[in-house]
């Protein structure tokens, strides 16, 4: 007989503090070790970032947060590139540790190079966000200028439309909320 080992949240706070740009994540009991992304990440990741920071401070409907801790009740944990939730839900989510502890309203992910990294997001991430209640998910393949955007469908995430350079950004979840493409990818040729 053998027994798989599944990583926990109480086996993440018995290693020490990094003391470079390591990140864990922990997803259906597996560990995840990733380094700090490239430079045109964090370039996406700011620019979706500001623009959900924008809509957000003039619909004061919500806020945004990049690379947060999102503890879910199932003992799984990542840091999502970007995350933006409800006014009325952030009280619910945000615990006691200043790390979010349900499922944000939008989760935001940038795809870093190499098929394990995409997989992780286009598979596992999709997977976990789906069972876990997220309503919207965005996917950035910043290399193919595109974004897939995942909606709540009944119980699942499903692929709404995928975006490119000359299409615009809009979401039912942010009403008003309409963002070019093309700026999200500005400065990377």
């Amino acid at each position: 007989m053998t027994t798989t080992l599944r990583w926990t949240l109480r086996d993440l706070d018995l290693f020490p503090e990094p003391l470079d740009d390591t990140r864990y994540e922990i997803i259906d009991g597996e560990l995840y070790v990733t380094r700090q992304p490239s430079l045109e990440h964090q370039s996406v990741c700011v620019k979706v970032g500001t623009a959900l920071d924008i809509w957000s401070t003039e619909s004061e409907a919500g806020a945004v947060f990049t690379a947060p801790g999102v503890i879910f009740p199932t003992d799984e944990a990542v840091a999502p590139d970007i995350v933006w939730i409800s006014r009325e839900r952030l009280p619910l989510i945000r615990g006691a540790d200043r790390k979010l502890h349900a499922a944000p309203d939008l989760v935001v992910e940038v795809l870093s190079p190499g098929q394990e990294n995409a997989a992780r997001d286009r598979e596992i991430k999709l997977d976990l966000y789906s069972r876990q209640g997220v309503r919207e998910y965005w996917l950035v393949d910043w290399e193919l200028r595109a974004i897939a955007i995942y909606r709540r469908e009944a119980a699942a995430l499903r692929l709404a439309a995928t975006l490119y350079d000359g299409d615009v950004i809009e979401s039912p979840l942010l009403p008003g909320f309409r963002w070019p493409v093309e700026r999200i990818f500005a400065g990377l040729d």
